[in-house]
């Protein structure tokens, strides 16, 4: 075990004076019991469903290819029939604000849902205690191995979990570098021992990740790691549903027999046996009142329920409910009338804004992309020749994953004329293509030095035949020398 480091020691080693400090805190190794109960099971559901989508994702197939594939080297992402460029990001930036607010919206109606439910430090930790439970036991089976001594049975337990975590966890990392590099390219790779440097790199970094925090921090990654749960606070209100002891049923705390009257004793309904403690993945008492460490799992409430149903008491000593609603001792009806106050509803109106513009944006997102460079490498003619002459380098984007074929036009100046390899240009499907262009006009047109001008690309819409065409205008500037 680590020794605590003294602040203001004035020997050497030994036992800590009451006015002493350490530097940081021993870690007690966590023994949590399984629980069953409401809240469990949409844990586990969520568990389901998240890896059903994490693992399963890199599987399916659309239009022959990858569903889900983000194509790093060819800077293509696809997601289902969408083929996203770099010059996209704006739908990154927006996918991310959403993300914010929701977790705003939710940690304002009932606090730490992300952490408790579908945070991949909860969902893994609770795959990783689930194997622990199947191979080593249950908590006091755990706890009594760890404190033999090493021997054949002890060693062989431990073997047969690390190998099934490392399994779990490699089998994660190559689900991950799946969605960047093609899946069966990539099982092909492992399977004939050809995996290059990067996936290797990226599978073993991934895989180590998952096992180490999943299967050794656990709730130190909470604790210490994870930065929401220091600025959480600054989201709750005190109509925020959070995790809470009704101290006014349970205390004073006591054991007794199922029997027992025990208002006659002057006891509350905690009957002090800890087991809200021992599901705890993070190793608090929340009858100590809520603290920063709860990740709000409800783990405690699901064990307390099952301890008051063998004592005969009424549920609920452990429960969802609010600061407001445990001083005003709120009905169930006015707890749930209080979470459409004017936060809530401010954070869900921005987050469908939100949603509703970037939804119509992408529906209305124009399958062709222009980026315009004018060529300083070529020569430009001006001067007192009758013509001005530049030359541009169009980069046309495809973004749809049915072929194009495209033609180009400037306008801008009176006069104004181009010259390109033969039109109509074939562009491919989810493809690009650099076209060189001449572009010449009257030096009598031309009254400045730096004209803007216009390039227009304009391709028939395939998936819609008899629609109009698709056009795209992408400004430029023409400069005489």
């Amino acid at each position: 075990m680590d020794t605590p480091v003294k602040v203001g020691a004035a020997g050497g080693a030994g036992a800590l004076d009451p006015g002493e400090q350490t530097l940081y805190e021993v870690r007690r190794k966590l023994y949590p019991r399984a629980v069953q109960g409401r809240f469990a099971a949409w844990r586990w559901t969520f568990v389901l469903l998240t890896q059903l989508v994490f693992y399963g994702g890199p599987w399916l197939t659309w239009n022959g290819r990858q569903a889900v594939l983000f194509d790093l080297v060819s800077r293509k992402f696809y997601i289902f029939g969408l083929v996203f460029w770099p010059q996209d990001i704006v739908y990154l930036t927006v996918l991310l604000i959403i993300s914010a607010y929701s977790l705003f919206l939710f940690t304002a109606v009932a606090g730490r849902l992300w952490c408790g439910f579908a945070c991949p430090q909860t969902v893994y930790t609770e795959m990783f205690m689930w194997i622990e439970r199947k191979v080593e036991g249950d908590r006091l089976a755990r706890m009594r191995l760890d404190a033999q001594p090493l021997s054949a049975r002890k060693l062989r337990l431990k073997a047969a979990k690390h190998g099934l975590w490392i399994a779990l966890a490699l089998w994660t990392g190559f689900s991950f570098v799946g969605y960047f590099t093609p899946i069966k390219a990539l099982g092909h790779e492992v399977l004939s021992l050809g995996l290059g440097p990067w996936e290797t790199f990226w599978v073993l970094f991934y895989g180590f990740a998952t096992y180490g925090n999943a299967g050794w921090m656990r709730e130190q990654v909470c604790k210490y790691m994870c930065p929401y749960a220091r600025f959480q606070s600054v989201m709750f209100d005190p109509d925020t549903l959070i995790i809470t002891y009704d101290s006014a049923r349970g205390d004073p705390r006591g054991s007794r027999a199922r029997s027992v009257d025990y208002k006659a004793k002057g006891l509350g309904e905690c009957v002090d046996c800890s087991i809200c403690v021992q599901v705890c993945p993070t190793g608090i008492d929340i009858r100590d009142g809520l603290q920063y460490e709860c990740i709000g799992c409800a783990a405690c409430i699901d064990g307390c329920n099952q301890v008051m149903d063998k004592m005969g008491y009424p549920r609920g000593l452990i429960r969802y409910s609010t600061e407001k609603a445990m001083a005003g001792h709120y009905t169930a009806d006015r707890i749930l009338k209080r979470i459409f106050r004017p936060r809530v509803i401010v954070y869900t109106a921005i987050l469908w804004l939100i949603i509703l513009a970037a939804g119509i944006t992408l529906y209305h997102r124009v399958p062709l992309k222009v980026d315009v460079i004018r060529d300083r490498g070529n020569v430009m003619r001006g001067g007192d020749d009758p013509e001005v002459q530049n030359v541009y380098r169009l980069q046309i984007m495809n973004t749809q994953e049915v072929p194009r074929e495209v033609s180009i036009a400037v306008s801008g100046v009176d006069g104004i004329s181009l010259e390109a390899e033969h039109q109509p240009i074939h562009i491919g499907p989810a493809s690009s293509r650099v076209v060189a262009v001449r572009v010449e006009a009257p030096r009598a047109s031309i009254r400045e030095k730096s004209t803007p001008i216009v390039f227009t690309v304009e391709a028939a819409d395939p998936s819609h035949p008899g629609a109009l065409p698709l056009k795209v205008a992408e400004k430029a500037t023409l400069v005489i020398p």
